[in-house]
C-alpha cells in the first residue's frame, strides 16, 4: 500500500525558511538553553574586542580627558578635585603627577564618574591612557549587554534581544565613547540600569496590582505595594546617574512618572473606581518613597570623599560640611545655567536627530600611511544607519502611541520604554538652547534607538498570523538591513578608533559637510 502524503498547512500558516529554523533551535529545550547563554556571551565578547583593542591610542589626553582623568587622579589620591599647575597635561603622560596641588578646584559634575575612571589608574597607574579609559571601557562594553537583558524583558525574543545588542556593539557613537575617558558613557550605563530594574518591577509587581479582590466586585481602592525591591535598586542606579551628570535626574523624574502611570492603568485594568487617585497618593506616596530617598543617599554617598576632607573646592564656606555642600551645589547650577562659550563641535538639541555636527575628539596627522596626506581620526559619529533608522523607528513607535490613545486602541506596552527613555535623554536638551552642548550627548540616546529599531523592525519582519508572503518579504527586508549595517559599521570603525588612513579615505567618511 501507497503511504498516506501528509497534507501542508495553508500557505498562511506555514512558516517561513527562518522561522522553522528558529522554531527548531528555540523548541529544542537543550538548543534553547545554549542559545540564551551563548547569544549574549558573543555579542557581549564582540562589544569587548571593539572596544578594548589598542585601548592606548590616542597616547594623548582627548577631549575632555584633560579635565576628568586628572580629576580622577586627584580624587584617588586626595579624596577630592585639587588644581593642577603649568604643563601638568604633558607631565602626566609621562606619570609624572607632581603638578597636583591640595587646593581645591572648582568642578561642575558630581564625582562618581571620575571615581570609575580613576579606578583603572588606582591598578595601573597615571601615566598609561589604557589605564585612564579601562574602566569607561569596561563599562561600556557592560551597557551591551544591559540593552540584551532590556529588549529580552520588553520582547521575550532571544532573537530581538539579540539584535538590540549586536546593534549597540557595532554602533560607532558608543564604541568610542567607551574609549574614551568620558562622563556619558558611565551615565548612558546607570540611567539603562535603572531602566531595567524598573521593567523588572513591572513584571513581579503590575500582576499583584490586577489581581482582584474576590471579595469586592468593584473595589473604591487597590493594593498598597510596600515590598517592591526593584524600585529601590532603581533609585540606587539612577542616583548614581545623577551622582555622575546631573542629567540624570531627567531620567529619576521620567522613571518616578511612568511608575504612577502604569500602575493607574493596572488599577483601571482591575477595575479600581478611584484608579487615578489611588496611583498618585496612595501608591504614588509609596513609590515616591522606595525611589528617591535611595537615589538621594546614593547621590551623598558619592560625595564622600568631599565630606570627609577639609581640602575640597568652598568645603570651609560653612561650619557643617552639607551646608557646605548645599552653597557648593549653588555654584555648579549658577556655573550650567550660564554656560554659553562657543565651541567648534557644540551642536544644539534640534540638530541632534539630523547628526548635523558630530564631534571629532582626536585628530592626528600622520605622514606614514604610504600616501602624501594621511590623517587619524576619532569622530563620535554614530553608524548613520543604525541612528537615521533608529530616529524613523522612534517616529513611527510615538505615532502608533498617539494614534491608539486617541482611538482608545490598547497599544503594546513595550512602546512606552523606549519613548521614556528618549524623552527623559533628549527633550530636556531642547529647553537650553542657549547652552554649549554637543552631539556626542547622545550617546545615553543610543541604547532607547536601538530599542525603537528593534520593536520596529519586528513589524516590519510580520507576526505568525500574517500571509505566508507579508513575512517573507518582511524577514528578508530586515536580514538585508542587519547585513549592509554591519558592513557600514566596518567602513566606518578606522575612524571611530583613530587609525592612520589616507586624508581621501576619511574624506569619504563624511557623508555632510558639516561633518569635517
Amino acid at each position: 500500500m501507497t503511504a498516506p502524503v501528509p497534507l501542508l498547512p495553508p500557505p498562511a500558516e506555514r512558516l517561513t525558511r527562518w522561522g522553522r529554523l528558529r522554531d527548531r533551535m528555540l523548541l529544542d529545550p537543550d538548543w534553547n538553553r545554549v542559545i540564551r547563554w551563548l547569544s549574549p556571551l558573543v555579542i557581549t565578547a564582540l562589544a569587548a574586542v571593539l572596544r578594548l583593542a589598542n585601548l592606548a591610542h590616542p597616547n594623548v589626553l582627548a577631549f575632555d580627558e584633560t579635565y576628568y582623568v586628572k580629576d580622577a587622579w586627584s580624587l584617588w589620591t586626595l579624596g577630592y578635585e585639587g588644581t593642577w599647575g603649568d604643563g601638568a597635561n604633558e607631565a602626566f603622560l609621562t606619570g609624572d603627577t607632581t603638578a597636583l596641588s591640595g587646593t581645591g578646584s572648582f568642578v561642575v559634575h558630581p564625582p562618581l564618574g571620575k571615581w570609575i575612571i580613576a579606578l583603572g589608574m588606582g591598578v595601573f597607574g597615571a601615566g598609561g591612557s589604557a589605564a585612564w579609559r579601562l574602566a569607561v571601557a569596561l563599562i561600556g562594553t557592560a551597557t551591551v549587554l544591559l540593552v540584551y537583558f532590556v529588549a529580552k524583558e520588553l520582547t521575550r525574543s532571544v532573537v530581538a534581544a539579540s539584535v538590540a545588542g549586536l546593534l549597540l556593539a557595532i554602533d560607532g557613537l558608543s564604541i568610542v565613547m567607551s574609549r574614551i575617558a568620558l562622563l556619558d558613557g558611565i551615565l548612558t550605563f546607570f540611567i539603562l540600569l535603572g531602566f531595567l530594574f524598573i521593567l523588572y518591577d513591572r513584571r513581579r509587581s503590575i500582576p499583584l496590582v490586577e489581581k482582584a479582590d474576590p471579595d469586592a466586585a468593584d473595589p473604591l481602592w487597590g493594593r498598597v505595594i510596600w515590598r517592591r525591591p526593584w524600585v529601590i535598586a532603581a533609585g540606587v542606579a539612577l542616583g548614581a546617574a545623577c551622582a555622575v551628570k546631573w542629567s540624570g535626574l531627567y531620567a529619576l523624574a521620567g522613571l518616578g512618572l511612568y511608575l504612577v502611570i502604569t500602575d493607574a492603568l493596572a488599577r483601571r485594568r482591575a477595575g479600581v473606581l478611584f484608579w487615578p487617585t489611588d496611583a498618585a497618593f496612595r501608591q504614588g506616596a509609596v513609590s515616591f518613597v522606595l525611589l528617591v530617598p535611595a537615589a538621594l543617599l546614593t547621590y551623598l554617598v558619592s560625595w564622600t570623599g568631599w565630606l570627609v576632607t577639609a581640602g575640597g573646592y568652598d568645603r570651609q564656606a560653612a561650619g557643617n560640611p552639607f551646608a557646605a555642600l548645599w552653597k557648593y551645589h549653588e555654584s555648579i547650577y549658577g556655573f550650567h545655567i550660564g554656560l554659553s562659550s562657543g565651541h567648534p563641535y557644540a551642536s544644539p538639541a534640534w540638530q541632534w536627530p539630523f547628526l548635523i555636527r558630530p564631534t571629532a575628539v582626536w585628530v592626528g596627522d600622520d605622514q606614514s600611511c604610504g600616501t602624501d596626506h594621511c590623517i587619524s581620526v576619532v569622530s563620535s559619529v554614530p553608524n548613520p544607519l543604525i541612528w537615521y533608522a533608529g530616529v524613523a523607528a522612534a517616529i513611527f513607535l510615538l505615532y502608533r502611541f498617539v494614534r491608539g490613545l486617541i482611538q482608545r486602541r490598547p497599544m503594546p506596552w513595550t512602546y512606552a520604554i523606549p519613548l521614556v527613555g528618549l524623552g527623559v535623554t533628549y527633550v530636556p536638551w531642547l529647553l537650553y538652547p542657549e547652552r554649549t552642548i554637543f552631539q556626542f550627548y547622545t550617546v545615553v540616546m543610543m541604547p532607547f534607538l536601538v530599542l525603537a529599531l528593534v520593536l520596529a523592525l519586528r513589524e516590519i519582519a510580520g507576526r505568525r498570523d500574517e500571509p505566508l508572503h507579508r513575512r517573507q518579504a518582511g524577514e528578508r527586508t530586515v536580514i538585508v538591513f542587519l547585513v549592509v549595517t554591519v558592513l557600514v559599521s566596518a567602513f566606518f570603525y578606522p575612524v571611530w578608533v583613530g587609525m592612520n588612513v589616507p586624508y581621501e579615505f576619511w574624506l569619504i567618511h563624511n557623508w555632510m559637510p558639516t561633518w569635517v
